[in-house]
């Protein structure tokens, strides 16, 4: 049986103090890359930063931005990112409770970006999500994530069959066409990870 979101939260923030040093891999950090890289935020952008964690990317894109709004579920994690704000000083940066389905934000938000942490969710949960997210009105969502190119393997760097549900890459891309956006950039990482990259399709 997968596991709730409040389980997921617990165990996040149990861990919540090795959790930098553990992501230390090659594939976390090319995927972190790309998604700051295609980020790409102007200096008067709100950017929103779904499942946090400890502020990677937030932090990433603070030079940038104007604003970022961090936003998780695990209280050990929020806790880190803000003892990291308030150690390096950034000021445009604020982390608090939310969810993908119930992000907690007033406002539209100009991007949304989120790293290893929709992979939790069942499909239709994915769907419901990125539906949410497109309510926001972002022009552009980036989302770097633990999803299936090819078959999955239990075995492989990222994927844990307990506690992941990890979605192909095509049924991530419907969901983002239904929600009015087109992929512009995929980017593969492994054959479990990758980095999608959606802007919104306006209509005239």
């Amino acid at each position: 049986m997968k596991k709730s979101l409040d389980e997921h939260a617990e165990r996040f923030s149990e861990h919540a103090d090795a959790y930098d040093e553990d992501q230390d891999s090659a594939a976390y950090r090319a995927c972190v890359d790309f998604a700051v890289e295609h980020a790409a935020p102007e200096s008067d952008d709100v950017v929103l930063d779904l499942g946090t964690g400890t502020g990677a990317i937030a932090f990433a894109l603070a030079p940038d931005a104007g604003e970022v709004i961090g936003r998780d579920i695990s209280d050990g994690m929020l806790e880190k990112a803000r003892e990291k704000a308030d150690e390096r000083g950034v000021e445009n940066v604020s982390f608090g409770d939310g969810r993908f389905r119930a992000p907690n934000v007033d406002g539209p938000v100009d991007i949304v970006t989120s790293n290893f942490a929709m992979h939790h969710l069942g499909d239709d949960e994915k769907r419901d999500a990125i539906d949410t997210i497109a309510d926001l009105g972002p022009r552009r969502i980036v989302l770097g994530d633990v999803m299936l190119f090819g078959d999955d393997d239990p075995d492989a760097p990222f994927y844990s069959p307990e506690v992941d549900d990890p979605a192909t890459v095509g049924v991530l891309a419907d969901a983002f066409t239904d929600a009015g956006y087109a992929l512009t950039a995929v980017e593969m990482v492994t054959e479990q990870a990758g980095v999608l990259v959606a802007e919104r399709i306006d209509s005239d």
